[in-house]
């Protein structure tokens, strides 16, 4: 079953927060809490956009970025970073491993709805 967007975050209070304020702007979500099982998902589930966390257990969000980037087949696959706030450093790797978006926490729900939407390419 193909699935709109996978979440990897590994906090419960924003896992949660994120599933839900997802859902109710429409989409489909799946939710994993580690880096491994992030990229075994994006693999798994084809999303249409993953929203990933800097700080995972296991592999680092970056680390993740970097894989999906590697492989042919999820090379083109938007990516959605979420980081700590004043992160300044996050922001410029992200950019340079070629993420699609960047949200900074803590962060306001709409500001995640419309970086989606904007990198779906879709209107609100």
């Amino acid at each position: 079953m193909a699935i709109d967007i996978l979440i990897a975050e590994d906090e419960p209070s924003i896992m949660e927060s994120l599933e839900f304020i997802l859902r109710r702007a429409g989409w489909s979500i799946s939710s994993v809490v580690d880096g491994e099982a992030a990229l075994d998902a994006v693999r798994r589930l084809q999303p249409r956009i993953v929203v990933l966390d800097v700080m995972l257990p296991k592999r680092s969000g970056f680390d993740v970025l970097k894989q999906i980037r590697a492989n042919a087949e999820t090379s083109g696959l938007p990516v959605l970073i979420l980081t700590a706030k004043g992160q300044q450093q996050d922001r410029r790797i992200a950019e340079e491993l070629g993420a699609d978006g960047f949200v900074t926490k803590p962060y306001a729900n709409a500001e995640v709805v419309e970086a989606v939407r904007s990198i779906l390419g879709e209107d609100a």
